[in-house]
């Protein structure tokens, strides 16, 4: 009789990941989840100090990408791109208002306007909460304004759901503090981290996971398959977090930047003055490509960073918690996308918005039902435009028109990627490329030097540029940077 409800039991999970258009082709739910300025501070990524048990044990079977590159060093651009699954074309692509200045304004086309748009259109129940494209709930407003009826993504989702909690909108939760207040109603008069004496809903990503687990209990009873899109906020700034996560760490044992120094050889203007970072002014130094902070300060942020990955961590524990309870686990592509990197420190900079590793290797660990027995990890070189025709090969979906990124499930099945190990990125008037051994920046400006090198082999932090003396390696290199040259930065002005 147990053997007969084990064989039963087999089955509606198979039947539960079958959509019926046509075909008896085998399509898994998918739990996407978002991560805003998420560096690859994880353990699964060599990081022995920091405190991220649930997402490790999730790489423990899964494929974790070691080499993931987004295509923007900004939360809207950076998305817009792993949704469209195209890199930057014009200079509306690299900021954060993209989608409300060219998605949200377009009419349904043939083109879908996201890749959730398109497993829509073939069958799939696609459910956001969150900060999945920019905003923080799916809606065109304000920082200091009142939601609008506006969406991002006008025609990606069957459900967007969002809960602000005692913050009472979404960008005001995103910038929550522990009393209600936030970073705008209390004019910018706030610390860059705080240390929360409040239980995991005390702040807003504790709401998020609560709000996904009942959606999946009712996910879970539909025929059709399901797209799931969750976005945390942490580790965002403000960093803040509940007490107990910065209870998890010594700070004496947290370890601070291995290149605090600006790199040799190169303009100022490739880096920033941590304009983001000195906007919560009650911080205790002030950072500036002048003014390096002292190791004290750069590891109370650390500490700060560090809490607030662990309690993200902790959410995304919960929710997939829930998946495996109610059966959805083994049936259910997870994939957890980091949507940016972010210096701490690094190249004496506190933030993203820069074409270095730092600002543009974010973690992508993907869960692939009936592969967890082979996690492995993957040092390929992909980008985050390779996310869309992936999930499209896995849930045995065509794409009907052209996109720029190419499927690396030919790398889960171990074939060879040698040929294509390039990832482009775009920003601060300059395109840049990562091969294995090199990322060679080319800016569009007028301050010298505008070509960067930096030779990851030897110098994996990227302190000290060596195109001037390394003519060769430019050359060779520079056709592959052009051909991710759309004419962005000629001749125009980047806002």
């Amino acid at each position: 009789m147990l053997k007969l409800l084990f064989y039963i039991s087999l089955l509606s999970l198979f039947v539960s990941c079958i959509r019926q258009n046509g075909s008896d082709k085998f399509h898994p739910n998918i739990l996407f989840i978002a991560v805003d300025d998420l560096r690859p501070e994880l353990g699964v990524y060599g990081n022995k100090i920091v405190k991220s048990p649930h997402i490790d044990q999730l790489a423990s079977e899964s494929y974790t990408f070691l080499n993931h590159f987004v295509q923007v060093p900004t939360c809207g651009a950076s998305r817009a791109a792993i949704l469209t699954g195209m890199r930057p074309k014009n200079l509306i692509q690299l900021r954060n208002s993209v989608f409300a200045e060219e998605i949200s304004k377009k009419p349904e086309s043939e083109i879908p306007e996201s890749f959730i748009h398109h497993l829509k259109r073939n069958g799939y129940y696609t459910v956001g909460i969150g900060k999945i494209s920019h905003s923080a709930d799916g809606l065109i407003y304000g920082y200091e304004e009142q939601p609008t009826e506006l969406k991002e993504l006008p025609f990606s989702w069957d459900e967007f759901l969002f809960d602000p909690g005692k913050w009472k909108t979404g960008w005001n939760a995103f910038f929550a503090f522990q009393n209600g207040e936030n970073r705008q109603s209390m004019g910018n008069q706030v610390p860059p981290y705080e240390s929360g004496n409040v239980g995991d809903d005390g702040y807003p990503d504790g709401l998020t996971s609560k709000l996904a687990i009942e959606k999946l209990k009712e996910l879970s009873s539909k025929s059709q398959p399901f797209f799931l899109g969750v976005g945390f906020f942490k580790p965002h700034l403000p960093f803040n977090a509940p007490q107990r996560y910065w209870d998890l760490y010594d700070r004496t044992s947290i370890p601070i930047s291995k290149n605090p120094i600006i790199p040799e050889n190169i303009n100022n203007k490739s880096l920033h003055q941590s304009g983001e970072f000195n906007s919560y002014k009650l911080t205790d130094e002030v950072p500036s490509l002048e003014n390096i902070v002292s190791e004290e300060y750069a590891r109370k942020l650390n500490h700060a960073y560090y809490a607030s990955v662990s309690y993200v961590d902790q959410q995304i524990g919960n929710v997939i918690e829930e998946l495996k309870a109610l059966n959805l686990y083994d049936n259910t592509i997870i994939v957890i996308w980091g949507d940016h990197g972010w210096h701490l420190g690094d190249q004496s900079v506190w933030g993203k918005h820069t074409l270095f590793e730092n600002a543009l290797r974010s973690p992508l660990i993907i869960k692939i039902p009936g592969k967890n027995n082979n996690p492995e990890n993957i040092k390929s070189i992909i980008e985050s435009v390779d996310l869309y025709p992936s999930l499209m090969e896995l849930c045995n979906i065509k794409i009907p028109h052209a996109i720029d990124g190419n499927s690396f499930i030919g790398l889960i099945n171990g074939e060879s990627n040698d040929d294509n190990e390039v990832a482009y990125g775009y920003f601060n008037k300059g395109i840049t490329i990562r091969t294995k051994q090199y990322r060679l920046t080319k800016y569009y400006r007028p301050e010298e030097p505008k070509i960067e090198l930096y030779d990851h082999y030897i110098d994996p932090i990227e302190s000290k540029n060596i195109a001037q003396s390394n003519p060769e390696i430019v050359e060779r290199l520079m056709p592959l940077l052009e051909k991710g040259n759309t004419g962005l930065f000629e001749n125009n002005e980047q806002n």
